[in-house]
């Protein structure tokens, strides 16, 4: 705990920027803004025109089942869906339905903005996920498995094994099971076990042959065992199975009358209070412990389960009669990673290895390019996954760290990989004297352990770590180097919309601006002073920035589209994040759509607008696209009256983003901005395959066109103009 930590691993390090400005305070946000008069109030819009956040995820995370379900997608593939889909909804549970539940038992719940009441949205909650889970159930037994089984990959249960098998399994049992299981009993000596979050237990009816007694015991499945336990080559048993085989090697003397498979979800949300910045992290390693505990949200259990076991399971865990899911078997199907994870090839997408940014690397190599270089002749645009991570924003820091003329690196960090190489350039660039200023975002949701892990890691390698801003999360994504070019100093920018992470960057859809562009470096070293020290300089040439201007400088730019239109100039507004749930910037678009601006949304992930309703939103489209990669950049094109002006960011269009988050975004320009514009563009036309969202919040999946065609797959498009670049492979 922090008590027992050093000196030098102590959070002392945090900044309080000052709270947003008053209104009616003006807020610069950078040249070329026209400022016209503030839209009219929302009272005169229809009070149901939002749709309602919860039910826009459940839709969400529909589209990834339809992923699953569809036999178009490769097979391993659609095994990976599916536990997409059931760790998405495992986290939605642990955060939003107990957050609700929460609010709705501390009296703090409000009407959603959607109009429905808290206990209507939970109510609708239950009713969706119940519908959502029986199709995964569905797709997983009658068509996923039997087409792996068709494949050769068989995914069998105990009685479907021979009896070699068997044996085989006993022997794994005893070896590496059986020691590390531990029964709990139930009795007046033995009280209900706690049932910690996401475990997957056996629930276990013995008899005492001597007595007649019946006993009630838990076993927990060791969590760190392979979630399918391969039996020969090919055939998978799951691993509850082998343990429910074997009770009575647990159980000696006693008869085996019954065993269920249950799971429970709990409120694993963190409530962390930083008024105190001096026990941050101790409340978070606090709060960490207490997240084990937090009260359920969902049981779990396999449909042929006892009436009296469930009963007592209710009764112990404190569910309601409407928390109870009966599936059928086997439970937590998150684990089918590991099946998608096989080798084979044939039943995945196609390997794909990024490039070099053909900006870095005129030709390819098997060594990074300069990139110092290469950004002195250019600014370097990159999207992942289609450019290497490793051979341009990686490269960017591991070259910083070793240039004797590099003078310190400033950096942000909210989510990195386990073995991050990004985390060892910085302390390689700290342990040979260059002053490293690190913000290592603490209550990035999940990741909190790792993030801890890595500021005492840093701070003790010499670098000087910041633990966070109170009372907002830092979620721009900056790097900054500083370098001595002979009397000058040139400070070298990365600012991106996706996290510092090798491996994600290798799924996530996402970009990243290389600058040495002074404007740029000028308003980061003003950003980071803000972060790691005490500003109050909000003027940004380049960025905008939440909490003070990016909500305000996206609406102005809406604005500024809707007085152009009424100008007869060109107007018209593009934007993709992964969600837009904000109700200010949903009104102004709303606004804009009544004035005749064409507004085109690509939204991956929840859409509270709702769009060709008659009289508010005919000019509004909405998009959705889901594929092998996640789309994850945050991109606004506008118009401008003909001189189109486009911005790359880390922020969603939602409440945590624009009010409680530190966000940058920054403004393109040149060929960028065309290339940019032409990539949303790609994404909102109907030669490409997407979902489209309708005025009532149904999605209808468009995959192929009137005439039978398949639609264009935009990331399969942008994997082929890759490949044609770099020629044969």
């Amino acid at each position: 705990m922090t008590a027992d930590l050093p000196a030098s691993a102590r959070p002392r390090h945090l900044a309080v920027i000052p709270a947003p400005e008053e209104p009616g305070d003006s807020v610069p946000v950078g040249p070329a803004v026209v400022v016209v008069p503030a839209l009219a109030a929302a009272s005169d819009l229809p009070a149901d025109r939002f749709l309602d956040r919860e039910g826009s995820w459940l839709a969400f995370n529909e589209r990834v089942l339809e992923l699953a379900e569809d036999p178009a997608t490769p097979l391993l593939e659609r095994a990976r869906f599916l536990a997409i889909f059931a760790s998405n909804l495992d986290e939605f549970f642990m955060v939003r339905v107990a957050g609700l539940k929460r609010r709705i038992a501390t009296g703090m719940a409000v009407r959603a903005a959607s109009g429905l009441q808290p206990r209507e949205v939970l109510e609708n909650i239950w009713s969706r996920s119940r519908a959502l889970m029986a199709r995964h159930s569905t797709c997983f037994h009658h068509d996923v498995m039997p087409a792996l089984a068709d494949a050769e990959i068989e995914l069998l249960r105990w009685d479907d094994l021979t009896e070699g098998e068997h044996q085989s399994l006993y022997m794994l049992f005893r070896e590496r099971i059986f020691p590390v299981l531990t029964p709990l009993a139930v009795d007046p000596a033995h009280p209900f076990p706690y049932i910690s979050g996401l475990s997957l237990n056996l629930a276990v009816v013995v008899r005492n042959p001597r007595s007649g007694n019946q006993h009630f015991a838990r076993v927990k499945v060791p969590p760190l065992l392979p979630r399918f336990v391969e039996v020969s080559p090919a055939r998978f048993v799951p691993l509850e199975d082998v343990i429910a085989a074997h009770l009575g090697d647990l159980f000696p003397g006693m008869e085996i009358l019954g065993r269920h498979t249950f799971r429970v979800t709990r409120n694993e949300d963190l409530e962390v209070e930083e008024d105190d910045a001096e026990n941050l992290l101790q409340a978070l390693e606090r709060e960490l412990m207490r997240r084990r505990f937090g009260p359920p949200v969902r049981l779990e259990v396999e449909e042929t389960i006892d009436p009296h076991v469930l009963d007592l399971l209710v009764r112990e865990l404190g569910v309601g009669e409407k928390e109870v899911y009966p599936l059928p078997g086997p439970l937590d199907l998150t684990g089918l990673h590991a099946i998608a994870d096989l080798d084979r090839p044939e039943l995945k997408y196609r390997k794909f290895v990024a490039g070099t940014h053909r900006d870095l690397a005129e030709v390819e190599t098997a060594h990074s390019a300069d990139v110092f270089a290469a950004m002195r002749k250019r600014d370097v645009l990159v999207h992942h996954p289609y450019d290497s991570f490793a051979t341009s924003v990686q490269a960017f820091l591991e070259q910083a760290a070793a240039d004797p003329h590099v003078l310190a690196i400033k950096q942000t960090l909210y989510r990195t990989s386990g073995d991050s190489p990004i985390v060892d350039a910085l302390i390689d660039a700290a342990e040979s004297g260059k002053q490293v200023l690190v913000l290592v975002e603490l209550k990035a949701r999940f990741d909190e352990s790792n993030n801890i892990e890595w500021a005492r890691k840093l701070e003790q390698a010499g670098c000087h770590v910041v633990h966070g801003v109170v009372g907002l999360k830092t979620h721009c994504k900056l790097s900054l180097v500083v370098r001595q070019e002979g009397d000058t100093l040139r400070r070298y920018c990365h600012i991106g919309t996706g996290n510092y992470n090798p491996k994600t960057a290798r799924l996530y859809e996402d970009m990243g601006l290389l600058t040495v562009d002074p404007q740029v470096g000028e308003d980061m070293s003003n950003l980071f002073n803000r972060l790691s020290g005490y500003s109050r300089a909000q003027t940004f040439r380049r960025l905008l920035v939440a909490p003070h201007s990016l909500r305000n400088g996206l609406v102005e730019r809406i604005e500024r589209e809707i007085a152009h239109a009424e100008q007869g100039l060109p107007a018209y507004i593009r934007l993709k994040s992964n969600s837009i749930v904000d109700e200010t910037v949903i009104d102004a678009l709303y606004r804009a759509s009544q004035t005749g601006v064409p507004v085109d949304l690509w939204i991956r992930g929840i859409c509270a607008i709702r769009p060709g309703v008659r009289g508010l939103s005919e000019n509004i489209r909405v998009r959705s696209i889901l594929g092998r990669f996640l789309e994850h950049s945050r991109v606004w094109v506008f118009a401008n009256g003909g001189e189109p002006e486009v911005w790359i960011g880390s922020a969603d269009l939602m409440h945590r983003n624009l009010d409680r988050r530190v966000e940058a975004a920054v403004r393109l320009s040149g060929r960028h901005r065309d290339q940019i514009a032409e990539f949303v563009e790609l994404g909102m036309s109907d030669e490409t395959a997407s979902w489209h969202l309708g005025p009532d919040g149904t999605w209808t999946r468009h995959a192929t066109a009137s005439d039978g065609r398949v639609l264009r797959d935009v990331q399969d498009h942008l994997i082929e103009l890759r490949r044609r670049r770099r020629g044969p492979e």
